[in-house]
């Protein structure tokens, strides 16, 4: 399972209260030395959001050198003769600069605070302070006062008076930069949470400018310490990364759970007491948590198991199977325990009926699945078929073989039945897998997840089915061009197109059902009845159930529209017209006809003939499934024929577009693309082609002495 951040950080977010906020100097200057004031508002901005939330917010800042430098370099520039510009200039004595840049500091922070109406203080400590148990205790007592009137801290060492020989080059004492100095009041203050701003988003495996470097979410010092290579340190301060991971580690070893993250985001601080992932997280609990599995680490695990799958014989990977089918439907109740959870929580957060239908697994979904299973297993073997045999020379034989695609990557939204169809079809295919589903089924996808991969032998391996938990990790994995082989994205026509945009991968899928039943003049009208009623309220919320009814105009002459009308407000359909059905059937009009209602609601349009529903499909249809109702066999194929959609039914429900029904043993979606595989996607389309050439010394030699024949042979030699 991929380790989320929210999983980890929900819990101690809860009780957190009291927050210190490490400000370094690159966050507090430009890069030119002056300050940066539009940084600093925004950053001050979120300290007073929180301060009013009820949070107690403690500033650590740098930047007192850096700006009394600036400021020296000035004056001194203005107190100059030419003469004396011309000779070598000495460097500013660092503690000069720390008394100037002090004051300027805390007047900057004291006006931005009182602009935004919080009052700040100022308290400047020593490395020496902290040796005397009194002056801690009595820290501890004036903060505690201070945040009791909502008044924010902000604490600097005092590099004017330190003893520290040169506060950029000594690093020995209690403390020796501000990053240990925020752990250090972290931990006298009782902190709940340290926050470390720096110029960049968190911390990288190497320098964050290669391209190879990976911000790491959160830091395992057992798995990372030897994996780190560190860049020069800050550009401005005395500290660096180095300096932020050794004050974030000592701090999260004592109990304080840290976050580095960017001062340069608008609204960093916040994300992070919200459970976002930004940024670095350290924990003391943190090698105790699941394995943090990256997401090029997933989907190569994923792909070693799949080749470890595909080595087995077949026998044994139907044995996979029914396995699957067996801890299905011994672990149903449990499984019902979660499903019902998150059907509970879906309605308490006030979702759409249909999603909350598709959400839920009704009794007897758990054995039609088992069922479905057991028929996949039974299936003809799909790995490793000749599908032909050439004869490319005597003695040259070439054969074409069927295989795996390699790692898969589906998304989906809402139905969790829908990951035990894709989890066996992928075990069926010899393929590796990536899940990500709805959180609205996040309880029912976990269990289903450990059930199913339970059921994996250990010469396989679970990681074969990968579940992603967060949706952060998705942006990752749809850059992994180079190990995931094809995306199916199973939801709503925004989630699709957002899926396409965002990645190189392929993409197989559709974006809406918008499905048409035409009823031709020539229909019985009883057929006609029982198809559209199925067709729409079977399940509404299904991407084949009928979005629009279209309509013959003679049948809106001989009362046949008016009994079809009927039977659907009978059923509780509501109806919303085309321009023409409106009128005559005094019914609201549509406004889009290319809509998916997804519930018990359909568009009703009259059209002149079957060449206008024709039309009408192709121009606001999403090209899945249409269905004329017709007994002349002419107009009939012509709609067949001419009908551009995966899926074309004469005289028969759309409902019936589905891969178990196709007898496909399960689809893991319904593809609406011109490539690859259309219609319900079963076990052959998740299969691609090889090549196998077997030879006897065979040479090209510049085809000299080669005697091409390209004979077809039979498949069974």
């Amino acid at each position: 399972m991929m380790e989320s951040f929210q999983d980890h950080t929900r819990d101690f977010l809860k009780n957190v209260k009291r927050v210190v906020v490490k400000v370094g100097t690159a966050v507090v200057t430009r890069s030119d030395g002056r300050l940066a004031l539009g940084r600093l508002g925004a950053l001050l901005e979120q300290l007073k959001e929180l301060n009013s939330q009820g949070f107690e917010i403690i500033l650590v800042s740098s930047g007192a050198v850096g700006v009394g430098r600036q400021r020296l370099r000035y004056r001194k520039l203005v107190n100059s003769s030419l003469a004396d510009l011309q000779k070598p200039q000495n460097e500013l004595d660092g503690k000069a600069c720390a008394a100037v840049g002090q004051s300027s500091l805390m007047a900057l922070y004291d006006t931005l605070f009182s602009q935004l109406d919080v009052t700040s203080s100022q308290l400047l400590v020593t490395d020496s302070d902290f040796r005397d148990e009194d002056f801690r205790k009595q820290l501890y007592d004036t903060v505690q006062s201070l945040l009791d009137l909502r008044v924010i801290p902000i604490f600097n060492e005092n590099d004017a008076v330190s003893t520290r020989k040169a506060p950029y080059e000594d690093s020995s004492g209690i403390f020796w930069d501000n990053d240990s100095l925020a752990g250090l009041l972290a931990l006298e203050l009782k902190a709940d949470l340290l926050v470390l701003l720096s110029d960049v988003e968190g911390l990288y495996s190497g320098p964050p400018s290669e391209p190879n470097s990976k911000l790491i979410h959160t830091y395992i010092r057992a798995k990372h310490q030897a994996e780190i290579t560190f860049g020069d340190k800050s550009r401005v301060g005395r500290g660096g990364m180095t300096a932020k991971v050794n004050a974030a580690y000592c701090a999260a070893c004592a109990g304080i759970p840290v976050v580095i993250t960017s001062g340069f985001a608008m609204d960093s601080i916040i994300k992070v007491l919200e459970g976002k992932r930004v940024g670095t997280l350290f924990h003391r609990d943190a090698h105790l948590w699941v394995k943090q599995v990256g997401a090029r680490e997933m989907a190569v695990a994923a792909r070693e198991s799949s080749r470890r799958l595909q080595a087995l014989q077949s026998q044994d990977r139907r044995k996979i199977l029914l396995d699957v089918a067996d801890a299905l439907e011994a672990n149903e109740s449990l499984i019902k325990v979660e499903n019902e959870a998150d059907v509970a929580a879906a309605q308490e957060a006030g979702y759409a009926k249909s999603l909350v239908s598709r959400l839920a697994l009704k009794p007897g979904k758990i054995s039609s699945l088992a069922k479905s299973i057991r028929i996949l297993a039974d299936m003809e073997e799909p790995i490793g078929q000749i599908l032909k045999r050439t004869e490319l020379a005597d003695g040259l034989i070439l054969e074409k073989t069927s295989c795996p695609l390699g790692v898969l990557l589906i998304v989906f939204e809402s139905r969790p039945d829908a990951l035990v169809q894709i989890a066996s079809l992928a075990i069926r295919s010899g393929n590796g897998l990536l899940l990500k589903g709805g959180k609205e089924a996040m309880r029912s996808n976990a269990i289903l997840h450990k059930v199913i991969t339970s059921a994996i032998p250990d010469t396989v391996g679970e990681k074969l089915i990968g579940l992603v938990t967060s949706r952060e990790e998705i942006p990752d994995l749809l850059k992994l061009d180079d190990v995931i082989d094809l995306v199916i994205p199973r939801g709503s026509n925004k989630l699709v197109s957002q899926i396409k945009e965002s990645t190189k991968i392929p993409v197989l899928g559709h974006a809406d059902g918008i499905c048409h039943v035409y009823v031709d003049k020539s229909a019985n009208l009883d057929v006609a009845k029982n198809i559209v009623i199925d067709a729409k309220i079977d399940y509404p919320a299904a991407c084949n159930a009928m979005e629009t009814l279209l309509v013959h105009k003679d049948l809106a002459c001989n009362g046949a529209l008016n009994e079809l009308v009927v039977e659907l407000q009978h059923e509780g359909v509501g109806l919303f017209g085309g321009p023409r059905a409106s009128k005559l059937l005094q019914i609201p009009e549509t406004r889009l006809f290319h809509h998916e209602y997804n519930s018990m609601v359909c568009t009703v349009e009259i059209v002149d003939d079957v060449r206008a529903a024709i039309d009408h499909i192709h121009q606001h249809g999403s090209a899945h499934t249409d269905c004329i109702v017709a007994e002349d066999q002419k107009v009939a194929e012509t709609f067949l024929c001419q009908v551009d959609s995966a899926a074309v039914f004469h005289n028969a429900s759309t409902r019936f577009c589905d891969g178990a029904r196709f007898g496909l043993g399960a689809e893991v979606g319904i593809s609406t693309s011109r490539i690859h595989a259309r219609g319900p996607v079963g076990v052959e389309g998740l299969l691609t082609t090889r090549w196998i050439l077997r030879g006897n010394g065979h040479v090209v030699d510049g085809d000299q002495g080669v005697v091409y024949t390209h004979k077809n042979l039979a498949l069974q030699s």
